[in-house]
């Protein structure tokens, strides 16, 4: 074999590793990893602006799981999302579930603030205690034009 060729072939072997690393941290980023066991828990919200499949979910600013899916309820006309939480970490029953946003500018995730219950939810329990994400801009309108909320 030519120097050549074997320059190539280390190239695209760096290349192709690369890639591989790539796939990988990718997966472990969006939550598709193959460790990332969890339990499923569903809530419902007024409103997820911000959120979608792959969004954290995040407890005392840990991320623990992931959002799964979402659809909306034709009936309810809310926003019915499944979330995973890692085996292993027990969630309170009186826990609440808030669409939390990470700065001005940041992207939006799920916390859960954990209640005080001595039960704990199990798989597919829905938690009932929501709270919805606010709109900057609908915020922006209020302070804006001085409407102040009804009061």
């Amino acid at each position: 074999m030519s120097t050549h060729s074997k320059t190539e072939v280390a190239i695209g072997g760096a290349v192709l590793a690369a890639a591989i690393a790539f796939a990988v941290y990718a997966g472990q980023a969006t939550g598709f990893s193959p460790g990332a066991a969890g339990y499923p828990l569903t809530a419902s919200f007024r409103s997820i602006e911000g959120v979608n499949v792959g969004t954290d979910v995040r407890l005392a600013g840990v991320k623990i799981g992931t959002v799964t899916d979402v659809t909306l309820n034709a009936e309810t006309f809310r926003a019915d999302t499944t979330f995973s939480v890692a085996n292993g970490i027990e969630i309170p029953d009186d826990s609440a579930v808030v669409i939390s946003s990470e700065g001005l500018l940041g992207g939006n995730f799920v916390e859960i603030m954990p209640g005080g219950s001595p039960f704990y939810f199990a798989e597919g329990d829905e938690v009932l205690d929501t709270q919805s994400s606010v709109s900057l801009m609908t915020l922006l309108l209020r302070f804006v034009s001085g409407d102040n909320g009804g009061e």
